[in-house]
């Protein structure tokens, strides 16, 4: 049974999806204009703040450990047959993304930006199936 803080986490990363979608509009020129670039970067890292908290709150619920990082959370869905191995994966280098654009560990590469855009943004649409299809295995 899906929980309240599950479906607002959900519920967030849609609408994160939307935003970035909308404001990408299929043109990688978007990019080009700071306001856009900050828009889609913000909402890249909410739907990524939102995922991290799912995976948190799943973990505690279930009682599965304490994850050290955010990214042993994804690990710690996945050896629990949570999520799968790809989403993991694929989550885990989104983080990377985050912290580069939100911390600017390094100059962002608009290109990466825009490969993420354009191929990994469904990548948060499986993991919240996965997440509900878990919850409704239960």
């Amino acid at each position: 049974m899906e929980n309240d803080v599950i479906l607002n986490k959900v519920a967030i990363i849609e609408r994160c999806l939307i935003r970035v979608k909308e404001v990408y509009n299929g043109n990688a020129e978007n990019l080009q204009d700071y306001t856009k670039q900050d828009s889609i970067i913000l909402n890249i890292h909410r739907a990524c703040e939102a995922a991290i908290d799912l995976a948190m709150h799943i973990i505690s619920q279930e009682k599965l450990g304490l994850p050290q990082t955010s990214r042993d959370a994804f690990d710690m869905l996945r050896e629990n047959h949570i999520i799968t191995n790809t989403i993991a994966g694929r989550l885990k280098a989104m983080v990377g993304f985050r912290n580069i654009a939100v911390h600017h560990y390094q100059s962002l590469n608009l290109d990466m930006m825009k490969s993420i855009i354009e191929k990994h943004l469904d990548d948060f649409t499986t993991y919240k199936k996965e997440i509900l299809d878990y919850q409704n295995r239960k």
